[in-house]
């Protein structure tokens, strides 16, 4: 076994664009939480102000532990938010309330891309653990049958990917749409509250991109004529 340099040709400048992207979404993170609305509203007073007059009756407020670990649960319709956002009262918060609300809307609607990822979410977990050992016995052994079947699944990995970008920008669009609607937050405010959501969509790009130049890694492997055990 050796290195191979051209491993770090492909996916360093993805790795430094998803550092890059989680240190700003933690930067952004930090300065807008410190700022308080002027409404002191929590994000728990964002989401009772806000999943009634929009129809979602049914989707339920849970809190869960850990920092910007706020999602949208479309199997069990649940809201999971963080215990900072649910009761902090500043700027950030509202924003990734808004947000994640605007994936409980996807989901009440009918969103074709939040289904469409949904579907093949099963897939991909699968191919994440499958893929890497089948290249490995197939380009190790010579078969590139079995190689280039793994590299289609971790296709399906970039395929997520990217029917996810769609899925949170639209999700941001809607969350901002329903913090003006609604009135919770105006002026530099809902600068700040875009600037959250943008540095969180630069994450989704950085994950699309990583998981192209992976692939591509891959196939360059293939195609390169040569089995050398480059891990």
């Amino acid at each position: 076994m050796y290195f191979n340099p051209s491993y770090l040709i492909f996916v360093l400048p993805a790795f430094l664009l998803a550092m890059f992207a989680q240190l700003k979404v933690k930067s952004a993170y930090a300065k807008w939480t410190q700022v308080p609305n002027q409404r002191k509203l929590t994000g728990l007073d964002a989401a009772n102000a806000i999943l009634k007059p929009e129809g979602l009756f049914d989707v339920q407020v849970r809190g869960i532990p850990g920092v910007l670990s706020d999602n949208y649960d479309p199997r069990s319709k649940t809201l999971n938010l963080s215990q900072g956002v649910a009761q902090q009262p500043s700027v950030a918060s509202l924003a990734i309330v808004a947000h994640e609300i605007g994936h409980a809307l996807q989901d009440h609607q009918g969103y074709a891309p939040l289904k469409l990822r949904g579907a093949i979410v099963p897939a991909v977990r699968v191919s994440g653990w499958v893929a890497p050992i089948m290249f490995l016995l197939g380009w190790w052994l010579g078969y590139s049958g079995l190689a280039w079947l793994a590299i289609i699944l971790f296709g399906l990995g970039a395929i997520f990917a990217l029917i996810t970008l769609p899925v949170e920008f639209n999700a941001s669009r809607r969350g901002l749409q329903l913090l003006q609607t609604y009135q919770l937050l105006d002026g530099q405010e809902l600068q700040g509250a875009k600037a959250v959501l943008q540095a969180a969509a630069l994450t989704y790009v950085a994950a699309l991109i990583q998981a192209l130049a992976t692939m591509l890694y891959y196939i360059t492997l293939v195609t390169g004529g040569s089995r050398r055990r480059s891990w």
